[in-house]
């Protein structure tokens, strides 16, 4: 298609973790832009690869903004490498909010492209941030790349063990891509192309898209995904799946016969953008599409999970025999841990297992109980647990950071503070703090968190009290006032939303206008099931049964109550996120 190219700038804007990533900047062809796109690249690729998508979608009101993926085209890094996919993917949250930010536009005037791996990125971002964005389009995401070699992801698992990191190079060649002979060209000869793509990623790719693949549920964004009909790269079947399980009401799948992986850069790709194009103006002539949260923990595909993971398996059945040998384990050869003791009697969702977690120290009776409980400890959700506690602790120094800024106090308050280890570690070493307030209803809590407070020589500024997280009038009347609130692990505990909005607006009564809110959720777990047919709760000894709420249902909750999410960190398992949210002026 023969048109003027739209001129780019060229810039880096630096992520949180002090990279500075290359980005090209296409401004509207207007002086003020109606709306912002964000493009993401395939794997291999760059920015400089996408001009095309510009020029072809001829959106002279939008802002496009694209950026060079870490070791990738002109940004650092090894070639191929990152640090993880879920670093990644706070990449593109980093990316999109500052792209709106620079167009001064809201993130509601935002549309992001994704392709193949681009597109793996966008649609964990979804998955796990769930921004309050317009709509996505997906060209052929990567969810299960074709690798040909049999055994190749547990072969490749299996030399990570023993070599480390180490690179694979890509077989995939421009003719493979696309049937546009200056695509293939230009895509053989370009000097930024990354051939290598680091173990670690190519294994992560793979666990992080059969999540969102799985759980696409939790993903209400409007969403045009386009699927090349010849692709000799990636699998279809992930691809319809993921489709099938978003809950948009807004959504359309277009299958593109005869295109090949390069879905956006085909030679016959009008295709692809007129379908883009009608997508987006349509999108954009409807008020954004936000789902309704209201009814979720009655009427979703998690309180439906909830209420089957209630009912136990057959006891004569396969999963029944397992689960019981399991727990008949667990009471008698588990009690040589420690920690499995310790969360036998006190619930293994209790303060003093969590305390237990975050210190990490095998114990036990002997060797074997040593060895028991290091294989305990070193199980996905307390991994999740621990990095958790340490991306608290970031959100909280950067929450006092924020509120000194705004020449604020800082009174801080923990409603359900368990033993309240990763409060009094995040604060310890800070200026300027006022005053800590730790709250928990558990007598065993209490005295554990204030030998805490004076083993720290704490005294004088933080002090610990009984209270309940979930009493409107007794958070509405905290005294004095905080300025910072923290709630972790607690909410994620009930499957009932109701308790959880008066304990959120409750906080919302005693934080001022420009105070902030830490919060966590679990908008993923992978052992659900096993937790709740051989694990107990602190509540009496019952089952430890929980109901995995979304990240958008989490922040609606929030929302409601009169906050405003501004920040978010999250695992590499998507399992356990971390929140930060100022407190609205009141309306």
């Amino acid at each position: 298609m023969n048109m003027e190219s739209r001129t780019c700038e060229q810039q880096t804007f630096t992520t949180s973790d002090g990279v500075a990533l290359f980005y090209r900047h296409w401004p509207a062809l207007q002086e003020t832009p109606r709306r912002v796109v964000v493009m993401f690249h395939r794997g291999h690729e760059h920015s400089g690869r996408l001009q095309h998508i510009v020029d072809e979608l001829g959106l002279t009101d939008s802002a496009f903004y694209a950026w060079d993926a870490r070791g990738h085209g002109h940004s650092p890094g090894e070639r191929g490498h990152s640090p993880s996919v879920a670093r990644s993917v706070q990449d593109v949250d980093e990316f999109v909010r500052f792209a709106a930010a620079h167009s001064q536009l809201p993130l509601s005037e935002v549309l992001v492209i994704g392709q193949s791996v681009g597109a793996v990125l966008v649609a964990a971002w979804a998955h796990d941030y769930a921004p309050k964005i317009r709509g996505m389009i997906l060209a052929s995401p990567a969810f299960k790349v074709k690798l040909y070699v049999p055994f190749a992801r547990p072969g490749l698992a299996l030399m990570k063990q023993f070599r480390g990191l180490f690179f694979v190079n890509s077989y995939v060649k421009g003719k493979y891509l696309t049937h546009d002979p200056q695509r293939v060209a230009s895509f053989n000869s370009d000097p930024l192309i990354t051939r290598a793509i680091a173990v670690n990623i190519l294994l992560e790719l793979y666990q992080t898209a059969r999540r969102v693949v799985d759980d696409a549920a939790a993903i209400t964004l409007p969403t045009q995904l386009l699927i090349s009909g010849d692709d000799f790269v990636v699998h279809r079947a992930p691809q319809l799946r993921f489709y099938q399980g978003l809950r948009s009401p807004v959504k359309e799948v277009h299958l593109l016969e005869g295109f090949y992986h390069d879905t956006l850069g085909e030679k016959d790709r009008q295709q692809a953008f007129t379908r883009m194009r009608d997508f987006i103006e349509r999108l954009y002539t409807l008020p954004r599409q936000a789902h309704d949260y209201q009814q979720e923990d009655r009427w979703s595909p998690s309180a439906d999970a909830w209420r089957l993971l209630q009912v136990p398996p057959g006891r004569f059945t396969p999963k029944g025999l397992y689960y019981s040998a399991l727990t008949l384990g667990l009471n008698t050869l588990g009690r040589a841990s420690s920690g499995l003791r310790l969360g036998l009697e006190s619930g293994f969702d209790s303060g003093s297992t969590l305390d237990y977690v975050y210190r990490n120290q095998p114990q036990g009776s002997g060797i074997f109980g040593r060895v028991v409980d290091r294989g305990y400890l070193n199980s996905i959700g307390w991994k999740g647990i621990r990095v958790r506690k340490t991306h608290l602790q970031q959100t909280i120094a950067h929450a006092v950071k924020q509120l000194q800024e705004k020449q604020l106090p800082v009174r801080v308050v923990d409603i359900a503070a368990g033993h309240g280890r990763y409060v009094l570690d995040a604060l310890a070493g800070l200026n300027g703090v006022e005053s800590i307030l730790l709250r928990d209803y558990s007598e065993r809590n209490i005295e554990a968190g204030q030998a805490m407070i004076a083993e720290r020589g704490m005294a004088q500024l933080a002090r610990f009290e009984k209270g309940d997280a979930f009493n409107y009038p007794q958070l509405a009347a905290l005294d004095p006032a905080p300025t910072l609130g923290i709630v972790s692990g607690l909410y994620e505990l009930f499957n009932d939303n109701q308790p959880i909005r008066a304990s959120l607006a409750g906080l919302a009564v005693a934080i001022p206008p420009g105070g902030l809110l830490i919060y966590t959720g679990q908008p993923w777990h992978p052992q659900l099931e096993i937790i709740a047919h051989t694990l107990t709760s602190h509540r009496d000894g019952i089952p430890w049964v929980m109901r995995i709420r979304s990240q958008g249902e989490m922040d609606a909750l929030v929302e409601e109550a009169g906050f405003e999410k501004c920040q978010q960190l999250i695992d590499e398992w998507g399992i356990f996120s971390v929140s930060l949210a100022v407190r609205r002026h009141h309306e």
